[in-house]
Formats: C-alpha cells, sequence, structure tokens
C-alpha cells in the first residue's frame, strides 16, 4: 500500500530530550530548552519529546503540549520534532494526539496499549489505523512495552496503514530487528532503541536509532551513526565500545534520574525526575562518573 501520509524522513541519530522538573515535579521550560539547544549541537536528524527518556508516561496532555510547544520553538524548524504519547485507550490517545497536533509536531510516537492484558493483533491494527485516521498525523509504533510487544507479522500488517511511517523498536532483541528490517524497511522505517546494539544494528539496515542513549551521547552517537554509514566498521566499534559502558551504568528502573545524572556530570541541567522516581544514590553517580570519564564526556561534579 502507498502511504499517502506525508512525514518526515526517519534516519540517522534521533535525540530523545528529558523533561526537567523542579522539587515540587513542574516543568521547567527554561532548562528544557537550554537541553534542546544542547542536542541540536550534534548532527542529530530529528528530536523526540515526551517519550519514555522524556517521561511522558507522568505528563497530561497540557504538559505534553506544552514540553512539545517549547521544543518546536526552539527548534525553529531546523530538524523535525516527534510527539510521544503513553497512554492506555485510543480515546485518550487521539486526546493528546489532538493537542500535540496544535503545537506543531511532525509526527507522534505511539505505544501500543500495555494495561494488565496483552491486545489481540486485531485490535492493535484497529488502534493504531484509528488514532491515524481521528489525528491526522504521521505515527512511529514505539514497540517498548515487555508484555506488550508486537510480534513482526502484525508490525507487517501495521506497515500498510497509511499513517504509520515507522517503528521504533525497543523491546524483544536482535532477532526481532532482524525481522523487522528484512519485512517492513522497504515500507517504513524501522529504527533501533535498544541502547546497547546500536552498532549491530545500522549494520544489519536499520535506518537509523530513536531512542535514550544519544541524549547522554549525542556526538558519539552520530559519529557511530556516520562511521557505520562510510563503512568504517573499526571507528564503528570503537565508538560502540565508549558508549556501551555509559549504557550499562545508566540503564536500569530509575532510568529517568540516571539519565538526568549522566547529564549533569557533563554540565547540563535536566532538573530532577518527577516522583516517585528518586534522585540517584552516590554510589551510583560514581558508577557513571567512572563511565563518563573513560568517553571523555567527565565535565561537572567531580
Amino acid at each position: 500500500m502507498t502511504h499517502t501520509t506525508p512525514g518526515p524522513s526517519l534516519h540517522g541519530i534521533i535525540a530523545t530530550v528529558v523533561t526537567p522538573f523542579d522539587e515540587r515535579g513542574e516543568i521547567v521550560e527554561e532548562k528544557l530548552r537550554e537541553e534542546v539547544r544542547c542536542l541540536l549541537e550534534a548532527d542529530i536528524t530529528a528530536l523526540c519529546a515526551c517519550g519514555t527518556t522524556g517521561e511522558g508516561n507522568t505528563l497530561t496532555a497540557e504538559e505534553s503540549a506544552r514540553v512539545c510547544r517549547a521544543v518546536v520553538d526552539e527548534v525553529a524548524g531546523r530538524i523535525p520534532v516527534i510527539g510521544g504519547i503513553i497512554q492506555n485507550s485510543t480515546h485518550t490517545v487521539v486526546e493528546y494526539g489532538r493537542a500535540l497536533k496544535d503545537t506543531g509536531v511532525a509526527a507522534l510516537q505511539i505505544t501500543p496499549v500495555h494495561y494488565l492484558w496483552d491486545p489481540t493483533d486485531d485490535s492493535t491494527v484497529e488502534y493504531y489505523q484509528e488514532i491515524g485516521e481521528a489525528v491526522g498525523l504521521p505515527v512511529i509504533i514505539y514497540n517498548v512495552v515487555p508484555w506488550a510487544l508486537i510480534r513482526p507479522e502484525v508490525v507487517s500488517r501495521l506497515a500498510d496503514l497509511p499513517h504509520v511511517i515507522g517503528i521504533k523498536q525497543s523491546g524483544g532483541d536482535m532477532h526481532k530487528l532482524a525481522d523487522l528490517i528484512t519485512l517492513v524497511s522497504d515500507r517504513i522505517a524501522v529504527l533501533a532503541a535498544v541502547d546497547d546494539l546500536h552498532y549491530p544494528a545500522f549494520v544489519l539496515g536499520a535506518q537509523g536509532a530513536l531512542a535514550a542513549i544519544p541524549t547522554v551521547t549525542p556526538h558519539l552517537s552520530t559519529a557511530l551513526w556516520d562511521a557505520v554509514q562510510r563503512g568504517d566498521l573499526a571507528k564503528a566499534r570503537e565508538l560502540h565500545e565508549s558508549i556501551l559502558p555509559i549504557w550499562r551504568a545508566i540503564d536500569g528502573p530509575n532510568q529517568p534520574a540516571t539519565i538526568k545524572e549522566a547529564l549533569r556530570l557533563q554540565g547540563r541541567d535536566g532538573g530532577l525526575p518527577r516522583r516517585p522516581v528518586s534522585p540517584v544514590t552516590p554510589e551510583v553517580s560514581d558508577r557513571i562518573a567512572r563511565a563518563l570519564d573513560r568517553a571523555g564526556l567527565l565535565t561537572a561534579g567531580r
């Protein structure tokens, strides 16, 4: 099926942006704008707000729109902005989607339904079809939820929907990513998001990455992508081996806090995580600092 919905070209390194909060859990817009400016200094091809890194699951529709509006304004047309939605009903996603559309985002990143039970294959297809038709924006499937992963054969059905332009493959393993590249990459973009496997994903043929680690290592991540594209696999492996310990240091259940600590240790201010996520312990901060130092990225806090 020919895709009739115009959308951004999804390729290369698409960075995610944190949502800075203060001690009361309120959004700190100036710190958000500073982070956008920092990421724009790297050779990223698009920016995603209100995803997992942006703690989008904690944001109301109004807050999500405020964040996306600030990001779109700060980007000022230089690259596309993608708005994330992490909700659990068609009705609510459409509400969020319409609010984000008004901010000027170029596309939406949307998780499947993931509350308690697995949706059926048919209901998953209907979910994305109804949202695309109701909102009228291009959609990137955010295939991240461990107990509700969309199987490659169902993604192939979704790839025929006119509003679907890509899939962010965060859950599962390299076997599923390899299958997706074979099954759907001629119809939609397959974006890697298993952060420690970007190097092999790019070699396999993923069109890019939309993930958390470029938030922390934007210049290293874009250099990794560029190295693979020009066939310099030795350089790409060297960059992979610099990034990997950083991801190992920040990966875990407290990830919004660990990512923000990794930013702080580089002289950036991503604010606080939103409760109930707690700031990192001194031991975790030391672990992150050591990994950043090995990669030559430690510039503050020590």
